[in-house]
């Protein structure tokens, strides 16, 4: 007898819920066990991956629309720091048995829209069933001119230190979402509280930097394990130190009032990451066409310090130095 011809329930899933993902060429209908994908000309490719772990990177039962765009931002937040401009992604899904088609049609639609709005389509992935907690784990694409790639090992005594956005939201926004009753203690208003959440659930990938970064940054890294920690990384591979000024730290009013409210929140605001904005050195001579690009691509920048002789990330705050129990957001 001849065996019928027809899909696995994985098939079935990929068909459904990610093949209008793939609109790239490359990515040959989702239909193949690989995909192609061909730099523009005179440009590298850059590479970068970062996955979510249910109860790790986010709550459980957080929205399944925010969760695979959370995953995909922070990927493309690393090719903003680069420089790079996205080209698509692959995907690797372990779904729990308790993960259904409603949970998966907001999953799929979250991810498409971000695919869509940040033109980084899927190339492809793997798809599997865990005993364990939900995850979801991203490599993506981007390109570079070649030899451009902007790297956080060469950052120059007396550069300039900026960052973009704001710092801190994100950290206490998981604070906040563990322990409702901070908002009344942080005396949060309601769009202030709601801030906070907001930045947990769906980072702000500074994608519309990436060109500013690659014309004038000496330097860059994405602020994803907090301000201290990434620019204490930076320095180390840089072979420098960098002298912080916290009150030009750019912060929200959300965070503001926290710190006001509780002072312990200040080193959670430098060091608990979730930021992923960007912190990029640049000589001083490139600091206004740096803020010009900034301003024409609707990212606010502050510049925060300088790049010095010596080692280490120091954060001044009238006159003294910060001193932080856990300078990093660390997995280990």
């Amino acid at each position: 007898m001849a065996a019928r011809n027809e899909q696995s329930a994985e098939e079935r899933l990929i068909a459904r819920y990610f093949r209008p993902l793939a609109g790239h060429p490359g990515a040959l209908g989702l239909a193949d066990d690989a995909a192609i994908l061909t730099p523009p000309p005179g440009c590298d490719l850059v590479l970068t991956t970062d996955g979510v772990i249910a109860g790790v990177h986010f709550f459980p039962d957080d929205p399944s629309d925010t969760i695979g765009r959370k995953a995909l931002r922070m990927n493309l937040s690393d090719l903003a720091a680069k420089g790079a401009t996205p080209l698509g992604f692959l995907m690797s899904l372990a779904l729990p048995a308790s993960i259904d088609d409603g949970w998966l049609a907001a999953f799929a639609t979250g991810l498409g829209a971000d695919a869509e709005r940040y033109g980084c389509p899927l190339l492809g992935g793997d798809t599997d069933r865990t005993p364990g907690p939900l995850s979801v784990s991203i490599a993506a694409f981007g390109a570079v001119p070649h030899g451009k790639i902007v790297r956080r090992a060469t950052a120059k005594v007396g550069d300039r230190i900026v960052v973009s956005g704001t710092i801190g939201d994100a950290a206490l926004g998981v604070k906040l979402r563990r322990d409702e009753g901070l908002a009344r203690r942080w005396r949060l208003s309601d769009t202030m509280a709601a801030h906070l959440r907001e930045r947990y659930l769906l980072p702000q990938p500074r994608n519309a930097l990436a060109d500013a970064v690659l014309q004038n940054a000496s330097a860059a890294i994405d602020v994803s394990d907090g301000l201290a920690g990434d620019l204490a990384k930076l320095t180390r591979a840089s072979a420098v130190a960098a002298e912080i000024d916290v009150a030009r730290v750019p912060l929200s009013d959300a965070v503001r009032a926290a710190i006001a409210a509780d002072p312990a929140m200040l080193e959670t605001a430098l060091s608990g990451g979730d930021d992923y904005e960007i912190v990029a050195t640049l000589p001083a001579e490139k600091l206004g066409a740096f803020n010009a690009a900034a301003q024409a691509a609707g990212v606010a920048v502050t510049e925060i310090g300088r790049v010095a002789a010596g080692e280490g990330a120091r954060f001044v705050r009238d006159g003294k130095a910060l001193t932080f129990a856990q300078p990093s957001y660390s997995h280990f």
